[in-house]
Order: structure tokens, then sequence, then C-alpha cells
């Protein structure tokens, strides 16, 4: 076998790039001797490689290619050692989880917020109730003191004449520790704003009354005022009066006594 046969094999592999350096530098050094059969052959594979891009050889590469080939693709690999992300497009079902995920999403948002504001709701009712609830005991704590001194012996009854004969009189029953509960019936209510105020008048010649708390009579007249501090003790009072004054009351009387009742 002269020089051309052992190089035979090498000239495709000459033309792809595929040699190793020992390889190439013996093909690259016979070539530079003018050999033209083995200049030409590689011509012609190199004029093949050119067109792989435009033509499909019915002839597949030769075993000896194909493992030079593989070899060097299996060096550059190991020698890279970099990931390869592979794009894949996204198919039907892709889309559906897309949606599903999305739609999800949306709807734990929107149960987040519902649920949000049913406890506000929540608090907001249990707010109230515990409003009402403390409004009741308010009203029952009242209701409690006023019975105590209605019926409790050591209450002082005082009777409140109207200074007008068509006016309904008013009652007064005062207990030294409880205080003072003042009650009556269709009793009229005052124009406006204004409103029925109590006061003290001092035993001590001269001494001004001692204003006490203020009450609206309700719709139907019912008149209830309790006072659980009297600004006086009863044993420095020898009356009770009350007149019709603004709104919140006033320092000192206004006008003239609409009810007095002197305390024996």
């Amino acid at each position: 076998m002269n020089n051309c046969e052992q190089f035979r094999e090498l000239i495709e592999a000459y033309a792809l790039g595929a040699l190793d350096a020992e390889e190439h530098a013996a093909l690259t050094a016979h070539l530079s001797s003018g050999c033209s059969k083995c200049t030409k052959a590689i011509e012609e594979a190199r004029w093949v490689v050119s067109q792989l891009a435009y033509l499909a050889p019915e002839q597949a590469p030769s075993l000896t290619l194909k493992n030079r080939l593989m070899q060097t693709v299996r060096a550059e690999a190991t020698a890279s050692r970099r990931p390869v992300l592979v794009f894949r497009t996204p198919t039907i079902w892709t889309w559906m989880g897309v949606a599903a995920l999305i739609i999800l999403t949306l709807y734990s948002g929107w149960s987040t917020l519902r649920l949000r504001e049913q406890a506000r709701q929540a608090r907001d009712s249990a707010a109230e109730t515990e409003r009402d609830q403390r409004k009741l005991q308010e009203l029952l704590a009242v209701t409690e003191q006023e019975l105590s001194i209605l019926t409790d012996p050591a209450s002082v009854r005082i009777a409140l004449l109207a200074q007008n004969a068509q006016t309904p009189h008013l009652e007064a029953m005062w207990h030294s520790q409880l205080g003072i509960v003042v009650s009556g019936q269709q009793i009229p209510v005052p124009a406006g704003s204004r409103v029925w105020q109590l006061w003290l008048i001092p035993k001590t010649p001269g001494a001004k009354p001692v204003p006490s708390l203020t009450v609206r009579p309700d719709p139907n007249g019912k008149f209830v005022l309790l006072v659980f501090t009297p600004p006086k003790l009863i044993a420095e009072t020898k009356a009770l009066a009350i007149t019709e004054e603004p709104a919140g009351g006033s320092p000192q009387p206004t006008t003239a006594p609409r009810w007095v009742g002197g305390i024996s």
C-alpha cells in the first residue's frame, strides 16, 4: 500500500476538521509533498462539505468517520460541561394548567377578601352586642338603684307640688346613702331642646340654689330622674325645686320654679 492509500480514510475527516493533531499534521505534510491525487480528493471532500447544508447525500458516511465525529463531540462536551437548555413548545395541557393556576390564584385572593369581610362583620356584630349588653347592664343597675330607693323604709318622701293647677305633681324619694329619685306621669315635655332641672334649696339663709341633674320626659310624659350622689346632704336642704332650663342645664335658675317640695 502506497502513501496515498494510508491517507485515504483521513481525507473526509480532514475536510470536516475532525482529525486529531497528529493525523492532521501527517496528512498536511503529505499534501505539502505535492501529491496531486490526495489534493484533488481533499478539494472534492471540501466541496461536499460545503454542500451539506443544501444536499442530502444518499450515501452514509463511513464507520470510521462516524466514530471520529462522535469522539470529537464527546470530547468537546466533556470539556465544556455546560448545561443545555431545551425549549419546548407549550402544549394545550400546559396552557390549561396555567389557566387553572391563574383561576386558583384569583379564587384564593377572592376567598381571602371574603373571609376578611366576614371577620370584620363578626367583629362589628360582637362589638355592637357588647355595647347593647353594657347598656342593658347600666339600665338594670339604674332600675335596681331606683327600686332600692323607692322601697327602702329609710327613704324620705317629698311631694313636689306644681305651681300650675293643670300640671300633675311630682314625687321625690331621698335616701341619705343611695340618692334621690324624682318621678311623675303625664309631665309636659319642654319645647325644643329645653329640659327640666332639679335644684336643692339650702337651709342656710341667703344661700343660692344648688344645681343638680336635668331630664326630659319621654313622649308619653313619663318623668324619672335618678341622682346617685346629691350635691347636698338632706340635713342641709330645706326643699327641692324644678325649673325649665336650656339644654345642658344652668348654674343658676333662669326661670321660676314649676315644682317645689319642702323637706320636713
